[in-house]
């Protein structure tokens, strides 16, 4: 059986206008700050700075930021 598009997804993180996003650098830079090593970046069509890296104990994880607020709507740690 196949998954439907829609099962695939990701979070939905935010409906605001873009000009209210933080900006990306400076988003990723206080992720850094926090022990994050980031290993890909990208902005996904439900709206969220996603991540993909590793924590400050150096587990694998991908994690879906609210562009706004900055907070982690969805994380998976692999």
């Amino acid at each position: 059986m196949l998954a439907s598009p829609l099962a695939l997804a990701g979070p939905q993180c935010t409906t605001a206008e873009k000009s209210q996003w933080q900006d990306q650098a400076k988003f990723q830079e206080q992720l850094k700050a926090q022990g994050y090593e980031i290993s890909k970046f990208k902005v996904t069509d439900g709206n969220c700075y996603e991540i993909y890296g590793f924590d400050k104990d150096k587990r694998k994880v991908e994690i879906y930021h609210d562009p706004v607020t900055g907070k982690a709507v969805k994380t998976e740690i692999k």
